[in-house]
């Protein structure tokens, strides 16, 4: 089930009105929520659902254990990460793990009795396995009274807007939302059906276009195009992800926020960083703020000097860009996202950063090296493979003199995508509360005709959520 398809917005008018009318009986519209995302998952793959299970079982028995000073704990800790690291293996790494296996040994001259098992990916499990550990992790270091209803904590791990493509909720931000009714007047209707109208144009409209039109066929075949639309691509691709992304967790906290739950932010106008650095604290900001919390700082941070800072920002990147898929071009991603990182702690800690750093100059520098180099690197993000990218990064530099195929439309495209990152923060805000004040059938009017407008531009053929592979 689909976030922009009549399907799923026929299933969350009736959640909305269902889980409402249950405000006043807090328990029983947890179950009533548990059941609906128990429900939304099973559209994709029933099979699936004793994995969910699992997960919320093994989060929930774990957290009871390793609360206080019980013995062993840490070793049930690991126990229980290893268990959720062992079904993400297992479901999204072994296959490529025996792949490589089996060239490295051919290399070699060895013929191992080694076979795919050709498992089918559940939907989520990154997702999922991130909302486990970090119940259990926070439960362990006192951040979080442990859970003692096992409702509560499967309805943290399934919760049907973050469980497909996030954001990532930490459980100390969900789990306290569950304890008592919800005041609808909390939570502005007009600010969150403008945040949902606003994700779908992007998916819709900017996303759909650039992918279908314009995207997809250069990265299927690159040979078959210029070098102008193999460079133009990469910029589209950009605009692309970030419209496709932000528009799926737009949607999920404003469909949250009108069921009565807050998530976190996840995007901040990326494209506007300066460096590196800011770029991560700007893009999918809670995959960010995990990777740091659950590994940077586990692996030691910056607390044993550089050369250890530098490993860890490395081995950081790295697993980030493998917790992406199983491919070559995710570790490259990930390693040179790492290599930036590095350097872009050392110039910000250099004596030319702390002397002309700041002036404007530097800014506009800083600005067109880290999005051109944010860029450069979604071309590996992109590729299906490492030969293809290869094949991508060679049409580049050697052109076939093509006549660029580049639809017209792709401009327009691209320079809505990039005033994305200049509108002000607090419009969604005032924009709320312009709606708000003009009572619900003004509401339900600008819904409508917004909504209208945005299928009426809609391509007639759609690209999937990008997020949904991983």
């Amino acid at each position: 089930m689909l976030f922009p398809t009549i399907e799923f917005g026929l299933f969350f008018a009736f959640a909305l009105a269902l889980v409402w009318s249950l405000n006043a009986h807090n328990l029983l519209k947890k179950w009533v929520l548990l059941a609906l995302s128990l429900y939304f998952y099973a559209t994709w793959d029933w099979r699936f659902l004793l994995l969910l299970l699992a997960s919320g079982a093994i989060s929930y028995l774990v957290g009871l254990y390793v609360e206080g000073d019980r013995p062993y704990r840490k070793a049930v800790l690991g126990l229980g990460v290893a268990l959720d690291l062992a079904l993400l293996g297992y479901f999204k790494y072994l296959d490529f793990f025996i792949a490589q296996a089996l060239t490295l040994a051919h290399q070699f001259g060895f013929d191992p009795p080694l076979a795919f098992v050709n498992v089918t990916l559940p939907v989520a499990i990154s997702f999922l396995t991130f909302h486990a550990i970090s119940y259990a992790v926070d439960v362990y270091r006192g951040r979080l009274k442990a859970s003692r209803s096992p409702l509560d904590i499967l309805l943290y791990i399934s919760f049907f807007p973050h469980l497909v493509a996030g954001p990532i909720v930490r459980a100390h931000e969900f789990l306290p939302q569950l304890a008592s009714a919800r005041r609808a007047e909390d939570f502005g209707f007009g600010e969150n059906l403008a945040l949902i109208l606003g994700g779908l144009l992007k998916k819709m409209v900017i996303a759909n276009y650039l992918a279908v039109r314009f995207v997809d066929p250069v990265f299927t075949d690159p040979s078959q195009f210029s070098r102008f639309d193999l460079v133009m691509a990469v910029y589209a691709y950009a605009i692309q992800i970030y419209a496709d992304f932000s528009a799926y967790t737009d949607i999920a906290i404003g469909v949250a926020a009108l069921l009565g739950y807050r998530f976190p932010q996840n995007f901040n106008q990326p494209y506007r960083a300066l460096g590196i650095g800011d770029f991560w604290r700007r893009w999918h900001m809670t995959l960010s703020a995990w990777l740091r919390d659950y590994l940077y700082i586990a692996l030691g941070g910056n607390r044993h000097g550089s050369l250890i800072t530098t490993r860890n920002l490395l081995l950081t990147m790295l697993l980030g860009g493998l917790w992406h898929g199983a491919n070559w071009t995710f570790l490259i991603w990930g390693a040179l996202h790492g290599a930036a990182l590095v350097v872009d702690h050392a110039y910000r800690r250099s004596a030319f950063y702390k002397d002309v750093g700041q002036k404007p100059w530097v800014a506009v520098l800083d600005w067109a090296a880290t999005f051109h180099f944010v860029c450069f690197c979604w071309l590996f993000f992109r590729a299906p493979s490492l030969d293809a990218a290869t094949q991508y990064l060679q049409g580049i530099v050697a052109d076939n003199g093509a006549a660029s195929t580049m639809p017209a439309i792709v401009w327009p495209l691209l320079a809505v995508g990039a005033l994305t990152q200049f509108v002000p923060p607090d419009s969604r805000f005032r924009l709320g509360e312009w709606l708000d004040a003009r009572g619900q059938a003004a509401q339900i009017g600008f819904g409508v005709v917004a909504l209208y407008l945005i299928v009426v531009m809609a391509p007639s053929a759609s690209a999937p959520f990008i997020y949904f592979q991983f």
